[in-house]
């Protein structure tokens, strides 16, 4: 059975003003619900980067490591070279270790070098994960805190808001989906949430422009779906009490 004008109206007024309770209900949580949002996706940025800043300590302990090696391993060559040229034959065998001697020490200069700037790194990094998570506890203490202020005011509303979106879902499925669809974008580019009004004291419930006489003469009729010219509001009915 096909729906009249009068009964589409209807029930979009009917949704309307539940979506208009649901809406009361969100605005009394505030920013909160945003506010844990924030806090939520700050405390993965500061985990992820902890995790980096972390890598690159292991790598640069790694380097001081390899660089530690490096210096133990041509210590152990000069001792050997020494050794050697105690049983050279001549000054050019003499002097090709001694050669190998002190390309070693410059190994051992630079390696010593290589040390302290990876140590010296690691040092202003370690600072930089301490500065972080001192940040992310910071974070994490601010989200309990919301998250306890979220739930108190979640709990207080818990059943009329289970109640309202039952009934709603339920008045939806009434509603035509071209009109429904309809509803919903009126009512995100709305503003105030406002998709569906009446007419009071001869102006939109949505913008507060004017409604003409006969334009309310024709709202009162619901014979067809008026829109307010303004703000393209629904107009379902016209408030006979207002007037």
């Amino acid at each position: 059975m096909e729906l009249t004008v009068s009964q589409k109206l209807d029930f979009l007024l009917k949704l309307q003003e539940i979506d208009s309770n649901l809406d009361d209900i969100k605005k009394i949580r505030g920013d909160l619900p945003e506010e844990v949002r924030d806090l939520e996706d700050d405390i993965i940025g500061f985990e992820t980067r902890l995790g980096k800043f972390n890598k690159e300590v292991e790598a640069l302990e790694e380097e001081a490591g390899r660089q530690k090696m490096a210096k133990k391993d041509s210590e152990k060559l000069i001792t050997r070279y020494k050794e050697q040229q105690n049983n050279v034959r001549n000054n050019r065998e003499f002097e090709a270790i001694s050669k190998e001697i002190e390309l070693q020490s410059i190994e051992i200069e630079l390696a010593e070098k290589k040390t302290r700037e990876a140590e010296l790194k690691i040092k202003l990094k370690k600072e930089e994960v301490k500065a972080t998570e001192s940040l992310l506890n910071e974070r994490k203490e601010d989200l309990k805190v919301k998250k306890q202020e979220l739930n108190v005011l979640t709990s207080e509303s818990y059943e009329e808001e289970k109640k309202l979106l039952e009934e709603r879902e339920q008045r939806a499925t009434k509603v035509e989906e071209r009109l429904y669809k309809s509803y919903m974008k009126i009512r995100i580019n709305s503003g105030n949430g406002l998709a569906v009004v009446q007419v009071k004291r001869g102006a939109c419930g949505g913008c507060f422009n004017v409604v003409p006489p006969q334009r309310q003469a024709d709202i009162r009729e619901k014979k067809k779906i008026t829109v307010c010219e303004h703000c393209g509001r629904i107009l379902a009915d016209v408030d006979m009490e207002s007037r």
